[in-house]
């Protein structure tokens, strides 16, 4: 049967000896374990719940776990990094031990988390500041030699919104991810997941600017994330809530795809798993 979409063409990455290509897109779910996250703060922050829910996160399809043990929402409470770590590890040992076919990735700026995550068995460092909160970052990126993704955001999470102003957003996004990556190679990083960081640093209009010109980020050859799931770009718009945001999730997924998206980063795996399975 014919496909009715492509990816991009992009690099492969290689995630601790296994070759991850992205000729059909990759889905990530999206495993918060902190207590006040944007959507579903609270609702798997203990071992028994976080492990129901990566569970049926990987029977919904998901070919990445990513975990999250400090929200990047505007006025969360910041946590020390060693609890960062106690929330983290404990888990990521388990989905290790119970799901070894799965890719682990870690949501951390932290380049301590970072490090004790891979050692207790993840394969990608997904960095939200894009090396800005933490200038060990990097570097330790490098002597791991594990995938990152790369996400443009400006500021922090408490300022971001108030660092707007763009000659040109998608310009210069590019720009300064490009900046990044140069620095990554320079270190040796060998492997780079671009995220452009919808809704980080951006207005509602630059988010859809960005959306509908995602394609031009395909440039780099880098496989490119699209993470727009239930985001304010999307509930603000509609005037809903989060909660009601799934239909406007696919919507702006599916879009995503038609640009060549290689990797959906998700809360609701199984509709994003068919939105795949439909055009690929």
């Amino acid at each position: 049967m014919r496909h009715l979409l492509r990816t991009a063409p992009a690099q492969s990455i290689n995630a601790r000896g296994r070759l991850v290509t992205f000729e059909r897109p990759l889905v990530m779910g999206i495993l918060n374990l902190t207590p006040d996250s944007f959507y579903d703060g609270g609702q798997h922050n203990t071992s028994d719940t976080a492990l129901t829910k990566a569970e049926q996160l990987v029977a919904d399809g998901a070919d990445i776990i990513d975990i999250g043990a400090y929200s990047s929402r505007p006025g969360a409470s910041p946590i020390s990094v060693q609890e960062e770590i106690d929330r983290a590890l404990p888990l990521i040992e388990a989905l290790v031990r119970q799901f070894p076919d799965v890719l682990l990735s870690i949501d951390t700026f932290r380049a301590q988390v970072a490090e004790e995550a891979v050692k207790a068995g993840v394969h990608i460092i997904n960095d939200i500041s894009g090396g800005a909160l933490d200038e060990e970052i990097f570097p330790t990126v490098a002597r791991l030699q594990v995938p990152y993704i790369l996400m443009h955001m400006r500021g922090t999470p408490e300022s971001m919104q108030t660092l707007t102003s763009y000659d040109d957003v998608v310009v210069d996004i590019a720009t300064s991810l490009g900046d990044k990556v140069a620095s990554l190679r320079e270190l040796g990083v060998k492997d780079i997941i671009l995220d452009p960081g919808f809704g980080f640093a951006k207005t509602l209009e630059q988010n859809y600017e960005l959306l509908h010109r995602i394609d031009e980020l395909h440039y780099f050859g880098l496989p490119i994330l699209g993470g727009v799931s239930r985001k304010s770009m999307i509930y603000k718009k509609l005037n809903i809530t989060a909660q009601e945001a799934l239909t406007g999730t696919i919507a702006l997924n599916t879009l995503l795809l038609s640009k060549g998206v290689q990797l959906l980063r998700v809360h609701d795996v199984k509709e994003a798993r068919q939105v795949v399975d439909l055009l690929f």
